[in-house]
């Protein structure tokens, strides 16, 4: 019984270490700069586009502007355990509020905004502009 619990302690130590490493392996800067979000990629005839712009990572946070210039990011956070890197933030005008969710794969930005008082749920794809 004893080597059992031995040999199930190391796998879960070796899993773990296996997904940490792999999160540190990722390179957040990838992140940093100008992106055209395409807020209705499903219609190739909209031109409903707005912009995300990180300026700052800092471990796992980030800072910036999302929507059009002006609107700061408020709590803008990474997350890396899945060796994806997964981003959220929080934006607002004065129409309210935004949470915004994305992930980084094959050099876009997949991602949702989604506004509680205008009642939508918006999917989009961004690509860097710089």
């Amino acid at each position: 019984m004893k080597r059992f619990q031995l040999f199930f302690c190391a796998a879960v130590l070796s899993f773990t270490t296996s997904i940490h490493s792999q999160s540190k392996d990722l390179d957040l800067n990838v992140l940093k700069g100008t992106w055209k979000l395409d807020m209705s990629p499903q219609d190739k005839t909209d031109n409903n586009f707005a912009t995300m712009k990180i300026t700052k990572i800092d471990n796992s946070t980030f800072k910036g502007e999302f929507y059009r210039e002006g609107v700061r990011i408020r709590e803008g956070r990474i997350n890396t355990q899945l060796g994806i890197i997964y981003g959220t933030l929080i934006s607002g005008d004065n129409s309210g509020e935004y949470n915004t969710t994305f992930y980084y794969k094959n050099g876009a930005l997949h991602g949702t905004t989604h506004s509680v008082h205008k009642d939508f749920l918006a999917v989009w794809i961004g690509t860097k502009m710089n």
